[in-house]
């Protein structure tokens, strides 16, 4: 483009605007494609939402497919002496809980050593010993903890801290007259309570002053750690934890302080009810999405991306007839339509919920209510037939991923036809540039040999003149 710049300089035309109009010209025939392409993009776009709306609905309608939604347990708690939270190894019941008291870590702190936290409290350093209750079987009952030499009353609590298996967390306490050295243990119930702390002999600098923590009742201040202790319908249970599991099977139990609770082990119903409401939302979405992608404006004659799409009929129809069809056999008992449980087809495609009714057949027949969503043996219910259709429609080499397959192809088609046209369009112009190099200097030279005649005819009528 840079010879552009020169023409015209000869023959004092616009030949550089010329040839942008030209260009403009050429190029407005490629806009055909780009709106097409555009077009094809926009289309594939209208595809993904479709995907991702059945996708969703695909979890839905698996989530409704599990039998195991149907036999889940809820636990609900009278009182606030506890929480808790069932599992599948639970069973139905209710069950009294008394809580005597709530498990305690322990608590142990020297006496009080008359330095300050930064002061040398060890010369040659030593050995503290710290005992506990009772520990798992294959763990020592004490730990020995080496403290180095000079070190200070911080770097003791430091070295505490530090050690891998001390089981405590060491602090500084100051009661208003001095500092003392204070532990607790990492963990609730008598067995890991911290029961002594002995220094070894030697421990101390020259001029340390401090009783022998070894006896606690004269020496030092005491929480013992102790187990939780309840009682589930008149049998006592004792536990290292406030987190109890096993007492009742499947069933967790969360102490939270001494007293009486009611605690009810019985089918989760609402998540039942909110599978079923989620399958009928997912599905509206759904349907919601295929609307906006197939409307038509009759006003202003603006149709969906994907309206009349027949990727998207087969969508629509497969579906429908999953929903319409029966399942189970209502003279055995059986719910057989989508309608017997409070779930109505409405006349734009979308479903609606009765809660009370659905509520009602849920409580009536539990197991029906599986056996109708979720099958029985080999065959499937109604939502895990939908699940497995809605599978099939986003699988491979269906009519959803072939029209999006055929999309992306016209799309590469559409694209190598836009790069030739460019090409031939960029060729046109380099040979009007080539013309109107070539005009330019043809038109120069006129020029020039215009003005040369000029001259001699001007300089002839001058001779003539004089003469």
């Amino acid at each position: 483009m840079a010879s552009i710049s020169a023409l015209g300089i000869g023959s004092g035309l616009d030949l550089n605007g010329l040839l942008d109009q030209l260009n403009e010209a050429e190029r407005g025939k490629l806009e055909p494609i780009e709106r097409q392409i555009e077009s094809q993009q926009v289309r594939i776009s209208a595809y993904g939402e479709l995907q991702g709306a059945l996708s969703a609905f695909e979890g839905a309608a698996n989530r409704l497919a599990n039998p195991e939604l149907f036999q889940s347990l809820s636990a609900s708690v009278g009182g606030e002496a506890l929480q808790a939270a069932a599992d599948a190894d639970a069973a139905p019941g209710q069950y009294q809980v008394e809580v005597a008291h709530l498990a305690g870590a322990g608590s142990l702190a020297s006496q009080r050593i008359d330095v300050d936290p930064g002061e040398t409290l060890t010369d040659g350093g030593g050995i503290l010993t710290l005992a506990f209750g009772k520990a798992p079987e294959g763990e020592p009952d004490a730990i020995e903890i080496s403290v180095a030499a000079g070190s200070t009353l911080e770097e003791v609590r430091d070295a505490i801290n530090a050690h891998e298996g001390a089981k405590v967390s060491a602090s500084l306490v100051n009661d208003g007259e001095g500092y003392r050295l204070a532990l607790m243990s990492h963990q609730t119930g008598e067995a890991a309570s911290v029961t002594g702390m002995t220094f070894e002999d030697g421990f101390f600098a020259d001029g340390v002053a401090v009783s022998d923590a070894e006896d606690l009742e004269e020496g030092a201040v005491v929480q013992q750690g102790r187990d939780a202790a309840f009682s589930v319908n008149g049998i006592n249970i004792v536990s290292p934890t406030n987190q109890v599991e096993g007492a009742i099977q499947g069933v967790t139990l969360d102490l939270q302080q001494p007293g009486s609770a009611t605690l009810q082990v019985e089918q989760d119903t609402r998540a039942v009810r909110e599978a079923v409401g989620g399958f009928v939302e997912a599905y509206n979405a759904l349907k919601g999405t295929i609307g906006e992608q197939t409307a038509f404006d009759a006003d202003s004659g603006r149709a969906g991306e994907l309206n009349g799409d027949s990727a998207v009929r087969t969508v629509e129809a497969r579906l429908r007839n999953d929903l319409s069809a029966m399942v189970g056999d209502s003279a055995q008992g059986e719910f057989a339509l989508l309608g017997e449980l409070g779930i109505s087809l409405n006349l734009d495609g979308t479903l609606s919920l009765d809660d009370a009714e659905l509520d009602m057949a849920i409580a009536n027949d539990m197991g029906a209510v599986e056996r109708f969503f979720a099958g029985s043996g080999e065959t499937p219910g109604m939502a895990g037939r939908l699940a497995e259709t809605s599978g099939q429609l986003l699988g491979s080499n269906v009519a959803l991923t072939n029209a999006i397959g055929g999309a992306e192809n016209r799309i590469e088609s559409l694209s190598q036809r836009y790069v030739r046209m460019e090409q031939g369009i960029e060729q046109t112009l380099e040979r009007y540039r080539t013309q109107f190099g070539q005009l330019d200097g043809m038109i120069a030279q006129m020029n020039q040999t215009s003005d040369y005649l000029a001259q001699q005819f001007a300089a002839m009528d001058a001779q003539l003149g004089r003469d």
